[in-house]
């Protein structure tokens, strides 16, 4: 008779990452496997990934798997580290503050945060330096017990019943949007938590907790939800890791936008206007200004249209779209005018995107496939409903611009648009000196096919276009397979800046969904009605956005050409403003941006407040500079002074700009 295996006898194959294969139990754990991989492995070992999933480490495999042991190298480590960490404050905050009621404690992109209602805890919700201190302390006892994260699957109403019986309203409210059979706990110590995980092995990896500090949010983002407190942090297993970071967030701190903006007088936001509604001072207008003729310019030499269209739209409109009413709740509310005969609202929304306005433009006439690419441009302002606790200076507005073009193209023709595009967000990214990048195509999932609109055929082709011009164009693109929209496949630039942050900045999407909503057609070789393909594009995205990242980026001291004031003419004394204003003359003839500081400070002064605004050339002029009609120049960041003729260092200084914007 043959033998049979017991289920503790069964083997499973685990695949790792370099195409290697391990054999273990039924029922191993990922720490099994890191160990079996090495020591070192296992002591760094902070979950697993199985068959894309990420896990914790003692949770058993049941069967044959793809593995990834993450580490606090890895993206997704950092994640399990820094939800953890989330558990762990409540554990704090339960222990000093008693009676707190939990909402959501999420890992974030640099930490984590947890909102917490204080108003039954008979204390005052932390708010100051010695309270997060105060917190701090009690985390690091709390870590230092090394007590582990144990799931617990529990069924919906054992979890209801649970949080009643605590007195945790929002955990109820979250318990009753899932389905009976994916609820777990968490559980350290005495804490326990609603929570998917997955969390480190236990508390002790938590070494160098650091809270940052305190904000109001609306319970789910909703204004006339109760506020609660979230409180940020961030933690490192090594103290040099939360040394270096902390160093990033001082930095950080120097180059926020918003005390740039202000100190180099370049925005404004006013109570009395609103939230989120920024408002351009002269400077930041020029900087603004000159922005937005680069790429006109640009684009005009690439074959784009200008188009300017309103900031309203009927509903009718948006319905057509999709926009309206899916993305209602963050839409500002439309101006209505009543209902037609179908009991259906009728009015005007404030426009939270330009693609219809510029799709009816396409649609003002029938096209022809030789007209076919139609490129249309617009720096086209458009609003948001954001809610005010997400607003934050530049970077999160209610009303933004966008560098929105959408080009109307044949099939064929779109590997040659994309590649357009890439080369266009090259030249904008060289020109502003964001030198480090990666590009993401997001592709579609071909197991969803019932999530796309446009069919198998078209994305194939579409993925293989966008594929082939990225490469053509000379990027190293990672693709993100299911991660594209239900329209279309795209390409995002992630730019990081000078802190090593990355940003999204530039977007190239494909569109199969509005060219049907709209019922778009061009007339074919064959004299038929064919379906165009639709492109949206951005290098900027949002202009205020963008920026935001561009002070924070360079810390205000802009590349010679888009600096609001590019040279700073300095006379030493009144005798000579006469020559400086003839010194501003020559450079304005060659469309550079001159002022003359002719207030009766010192020249030393003068100095020192033309490097505190950043300003990039500065020209002292005195007798010996009239006389011989020079002029003595010093660049910002440098002591070093020398004299020039004025008529060379103007043509000089042209040139410079000039070679700046070509990226040369």
């Amino acid at each position: 008779m043959p033998d049979v295996q017991t289920p503790q006898q069964q083997k499973i194959t685990i695949r790792l990452p370099d195409g290697s294969e391990r054999t273990h139990p039924t029922g191993a754990t990922g720490y099994d496997v890191a160990e079996d991989i090495g020591a070192g492995l296992a002591r760094d070992a902070l979950a697993v990934k199985v068959n894309g999933e990420v896990r914790d480490l003692q949770r058993p495999i049941e069967e044959d798997a793809d593995l990834e042991v993450l580490t606090w190298d890895d993206a997704e480590g950092k994640m399990v580290f820094w939800h953890s960490s989330a558990h762990l404050l409540a554990e704090a905050l339960e222990a000093l503050y008693g009676d707190v009621k939990f909402g959501v404690g999420p890992p974030i992109e640099d930490g984590f945060y947890y909102d917490v209602d204080f108003s039954d805890s008979g204390r005052d919700a932390p708010s100051s330096e010695d309270d997060l201190a105060e917190i701090e302390e009690k985390m690091q006892e709390l870590a230092a017990r090394d007590v582990p994260y144990e799931r617990e699957p529990v069924s919906k109403d054992e979890a209801m019943q649970y949080f009643t019986e605590k007195g945790a309203p929002y955990k109820q409210e979250l318990i009753e949007e899932l389905e009976d059979g994916t609820i777990t706990f968490y559980r350290q110590g005495e804490f326990t938590d609603l929570c998917r995980g997955p969390h480190l092995p236990s508390t002790g990896a938590i070494t160098y907790p650091k809270l940052l500090s305190t904000a109001g949010a609306y319970w789910r983002g909703d204004e006339d939800r109760a506020q609660l407190t979230r409180i940020y942090g961030v933690s490192f297993p090594k103290k040099k890791l939360l040394d270096e970071h902390l160093e990033m967030l001082e930095k950080a701190r120097e180059r926020d936008h918003r005390k740039l903006g202000r100190e180099l007088e370049l925005f404004t936001f006013s109570e009395k206007v609103g939230a989120g509604l920024p408002m351009w001072l002269p400077k930041g207008t020029t900087l603004r200004e000159t922005l937005e003729g680069f790429l006109q310019q640009e684009q005009l030499e690439r074959g784009y249209e200008p188009v300017v269209t309103p900031h309203i739209g009927r509903l009718d409109l948006y319905r057509t779209s999709g926009h309206y009413p899916y993305y209602r709740d963050s839409q500002f509310p439309p101006i209505l005018e009543g209902e037609d005969e179908d009991g259906e609202e009728q009015g005007y929304l404030l426009k939270p995107m330009n693609c219809p306005h510029h799709v009816m433009i396409y649609k003002n006439k029938l096209h022809s496939y030789r007209d076919l690419p139609v490129r249309l441009a617009e720096f086209g302002t458009v609003y948001r409903h954001e809610q005010s606790g997400e607003l934050g200076g530049l970077t999160r507005v209610r009303g933004f611009t966008q560098d929105d073009a959408h080009v109307f193209c044949t099939p064929e023709q779109v590997k040659a648009e994309f590649k357009d595009v890439i080369d266009l967000t090259l030249k904008v990214l060289d020109a502003l000196d964001f030198d480090a990048f990666e590009a993401q195509l997001s592709f579609r999932d071909p197991d969803e096919a019932e999530k796309y609109v446009g069919g198998a055929e078209k994305w194939d082709a579409a993925e293989d276009a966008i594929r082939e011009a990225a490469a053509e164009m000379g990027l190293v693109a990672q693709e993100e397979v299911g991660e594209a929209a239900f329209y279309g496949p795209k390409l995002d630039f992630m730019v990081q800046d000078a802190l090593g942050r990355a940003w999204q900045l530039g977007t190239v999407q494909l569109d199969y969904n509005l060219p049907e909503r709209f019922d778009l057609e061009y007339v074919g070789a064959d004299d038929e009605r064919h379906r165009p393909v639709m492109i949206h594009r951005a290098p900027f995205g949002s202009l205020e956005r963008f920026i935001g990242v561009l002070i924070e980026h360079c810390g205000g001291d802009f590349p010679l050409w888009l600096a609001p004031e590019q040279v700073r003419i300095l006379p030493v004394g009144d005798d000579f403003h006469d020559y400086a204003r003839r010194v501003q003359a020559t450079l304005r003839e060659k469309d550079l941006r001159a002022t003359v500081d002719d207030s009766d400070a010192t020249v030393g002064y003068k100095i020192r407040e033309a490097e505190t605004q950043k300003v990039p050339v500065m020209l002292v002029v005195g007798g010996r500079e009239e006389e011989a009609q020079t002029v003595a120049v010093r660049r910002h960041g440098s002591g070093e002074q020398d004299t020039q003729p004025l008529d060379d260092f103007a043509e000089a200084l042209a040139e410079e700009v000039e070679a700046q914007m070509r990226g040369s």
